[in-house]
């Protein structure tokens, strides 16, 4: 995609996303470091926001988490499901883009009245309700997106939870400067850009227009499951996500062969099996994203340490683009999704 061709330059949706590589590049890492420390002392961190505010952000944050060996117990959950939950000895982060969303300041609200003094906030808008019912609150850089599918801000959101856990990485240097997310943040910017204006062949391309169904497996990272939203809300195809090897696990019943599987980053030890029961079996196609050749059509990024599973989701906005043009969809304005789900009327 680019802002030069005709079939790209009309959408918001393609301005928003193609601004992303500069947010990347120009993130601070540091700007949360008290709160860091805060949640570093409290141990236990609870992630909510609803949609993709909170699944990529948040499952993304947990992963690395666990890859790094940090000493922090990560929970998420819709804010809805969190009213059931006690969390009075929990650092809370809502995020909510508008600020106003309903489930996220009703759980706000409820921690307050229970004396929770751990009430972060974050959002793309200031003077919300959000941050008036949070103990401290921050703001994204990347400004207003004017198209329904959330973008830029989802990055942003990501980096923003990836920069916690940089005082409390396993390598115990608890240094901004020496850390991959901060070593790497420019190559990671020029990379970004590199994936989003490539490309892609057009018979991939077409495979996945009449795709009736598009099917997304990979790790519970949020990546996978976030490109499963933005299908419905950029290509208006029916989608689903299928975690880890549940591809291959029962479902392959109800698949057909004109259906489509794109596969994130998959495991070495897995692909034999999804083309036994997938392509072989159903006799459907499957397309992988990832940072190395496989067996399947491939379209190939990039990898950069601390950064790799924001460049597949990258990746996956640039496939979902392609295919939404190639549909003739109008990528702005789907006809029922809305930008805030269920706003907060005071």
């Amino acid at each position: 995609m680019n802002l030069i061709d005709a079939k790209y330059k009309a959408f918001a949706l393609v301005k928003e996303m193609l601004e992303t590589p500069e947010i990347m590049r120009k993130f601070d890492f540091a700007q949360a470091r008290e709160t860091a420390a805060v949640i570093q002392s409290t141990r236990r961190l609870f992630l909510t926001g609803e949609g993709s505010s909170r699944i990529f952000p948040a499952k993304n944050m947990m992963r690395a988490a666990l890859e790094m060996g940090v000493p922090l117990s990560i929970a998420t959950e819709g804010s809805r499901q969190a009213h059931e939950y006690n969390l009075k000895d929990y650092a809370v982060f809502g995020a909510s883009n508008s600020g106003q969303t309903k489930e996220v300041i009703s759980l706000f609200t409820k921690l307050a009245g229970e004396g929770n003094e751990k009430r972060f906030g974050l959002t793309a808008n200031e003077n919300t309700r959000l941050e008036a019912i949070s103990n401290k609150c921050y703001t994204l850089t990347c400004g207003k997106e004017n198209a329904v599918a959330a973008t830029k801000s989802v990055v942003e959101q990501a980096m923003f939870y990836s920069s916690l856990l940089i005082p409390t990485s396993a390598c115990g240097c608890g240094c901004v400067d020496t850390c991959p997310l901060t070593a790497n943040q420019q190559q990671a910017a020029d990379k970004a850009k590199e994936i989003l204006e490539t490309e892609l062949d057009a018979d991939l391309v077409k495979t996945i227009v009449d795709a009736p169904v598009i099917y997304f497996a990979g790790r519970n990272d949020g990546v996978a499951e976030e490109l499963t939203l933005k299908t419905n809300e950029i290509t208006r195809k029916k989608s689903d996500y299928l975690e880890g090897t549940y591809a291959v696990h029962g479902i392959e019943e109800v698949m057909n062969g004109d259906e489509v599987v794109i596969v994130i980053d998959p495991f070495a030890e897995e692909i034999e099996k999804f083309k036994e029961v997938l392509v072989n079996g159903v006799g459907m196609k499957l397309i992988a994203i990832a940072g190395k050749d496989t067996i399947f059509p491939t379209i190939k990024i990039p990898k950069v340490e601390g950064f790799d599973t924001i460049l597949q989701l990258l990746a996956g906005w640039n496939v979902l683009v392609h295919v939404g043009v190639a549909a003739g969809i109008d990528l702005d304005k789907p006809e029922r999704a809305r930008k805030i789900g269920n706003e907060f009327v005071g």
